[in-house]
């Protein structure tokens, strides 16, 4: 016998890593270097790029400093979403 499965179209979290990092670039704009942006948020320069990269998604006190340092609200920065 064979099962016919519906194919459910999924969508691509908008919490993921890499969406996030496309939002931390964004914000870091191109005229800062990610050396005094990382310095800024008192993280590494690595570790921002980590973010930046979608490698890893930011702890929640790296959010909270987002937020109080550069006025974005953490929602923005999780989905975009105001």
């Amino acid at each position: 016998m064979v099962v016919k499965r519906k194919l459910q179209r999924r969508t691509k979290s908008t919490t993921d890593p890499k969406s996030i990092g496309r939002r931390i670039r964004k914000l870091r704009g191109f005229d800062v270097t990610q050396g005094d942006f990382a310095r800024k948020l008192g993280i590494s320069q690595s570790q921002l790029s980590k973010y930046e990269r979608g490698l890893i998604g930011p702890a929640s006190d790296v959010l909270i400093r987002f937020k109080e340092r550069f006025g974005v609200s953490i929602d923005w920065l999780l989905t975009g979403k105001d």
